[in-house]
């Protein structure tokens, strides 16, 4: 998994494929219907026609098909907001995340010179343990 700000980036991709996808799953499915009085549903023939034609759903079958592609976009939006909620520096002044970057390099220190002790234990017992497999006689 990426950093944060990948991960956005990510999310927002996928909700923009998902746009995209509900808008042409509702234009090539939506059913024949006229909006006013004067409209008028042509029927183009498959051959003239430079897209595909609309297959309409039932009904009740593209009625839930809306539902769950709102219900997704819904979702995917709220993992954005999510993401957009833990960025650092959101609810922090700069003053306050140099405060953050100056205590973690003294944390980072810190951890450095434990880890240099412990290496130097390390190398101390592995000289002693060499010590002592030398001074051991076979029989």
């Amino acid at each position: 998994m990426g950093d944060r700000l990948t991960q956005l980036q990510d999310a927002v991709d996928q909700l923009a494929t998902q746009f995209v996808a509900s808008i042409n799953y509702i234009n090539q499915h939506h059913s024949l219907e006229t909006l006013g009085p004067r409209d008028q549903i042509v029927v183009i023939p498959k051959q003239e026609a430079d897209q595909q034609e609309v297959d309409p759903h039932p009904e009740d079958v593209f009625r839930a098909a809306q539902i769950e592609l709102a219900r997704d976009l819904i979702t995917k939006e709220q993992q954005i907001e999510l993401l957009i909620s833990i960025l650092p520096g959101l609810d922090n002044s700069e003053q306050d995340q140099e405060r953050n970057i100056r205590e973690l390099e003294e944390e980072l220190k810190v951890a450095e010179a434990q880890r240099q002790e412990a290496i130097k234990e390390r190398e101390e017992a592995l000289a002693k343990l060499d010590t002592v497999i030398r001074s051991i006689r076979r029989p």
